[in-house]
């Protein structure tokens, strides 16, 4: 079945009150309607503010939280920045889950790695026909901006011409202010 982890995803956080949505690789492909590469993980973001909410719904799981590039248990304490990574193991089932936490203000989401950039709240994540929550693609390339992989860029040009053009100009942007040099910005450029 097409998406069958996101729609898992969707079924586990039933009832979980708070936003969430699925980040990275499986963020471009649920916008792009179809599944367009293979994927390792599963990423899914939250706000910063909800993590104890979450590892409650999530009672049946082990975290270990990234600090400086190693594993830690994340006991009950809150994870303030740099820290911005957790990962999740079922302890039943052996499911593994990457969660991503995410700044924001009442009405603004903040880029973690340059917080002149933001983004209106109300338009940071979307929906599939089947209410599975996503991050914006425009987002999701800015993040996939640091240290491009091929498969980022394959990404970047798989969606570049789907963007409207408020996306496409804010992505510019915020590209302009974070990574003036990158590649993507020639693509990013107005026609006529």
């Amino acid at each position: 079945m097409a998406f069958e982890q996101c729609n898992r995803l969707r079924s586990l956080f039933s009832g979980f009150n708070k936003p969430w949505f699925i980040a990275g690789g499986w963020a471009i492909d649920l916008f792009v309607g179809e599944e367009t590469r293979e994927h390792k993980d599963i990423e899914i973001a939250i706000f910063r503010n909800d993590q104890i909410i979450l590892k409650e719904h999530l009672q049946d799981w082990k975290f270990k939280k990234v600090c400086t590039g190693e594993f830690q248990i994340w006991r009950d304490e809150l994870l303030e920045l740099p820290v911005h990574e957790v990962h999740a193991v079922n302890k039943k089932n052996g499911d593994h889950l990457e969660i991503l936490l995410n700044e924001s203000n009442e009405n603004h989401w903040i880029f973690r790695r340059d917080l002149r950039i933001s983004y209106p709240v109300h338009l940071l994540f979307r929906y599939t026909e089947n209410s599975i929550p996503f991050l914006s693609p425009e987002i999701v390339l800015l993040y996939k901006a640091k240290n491009t992989r091929e498969k980022d860029h394959q990404d970047f040009m798989r969606v570049k011409d789907l963007l409207d053009e408020d996306q496409k100009l804010w992505l510019k942007k915020a590209l302009e202010l974070h990574a003036p040099e990158h590649k993507w910005l020639q693509h990013l450029q107005r026609k006529g």
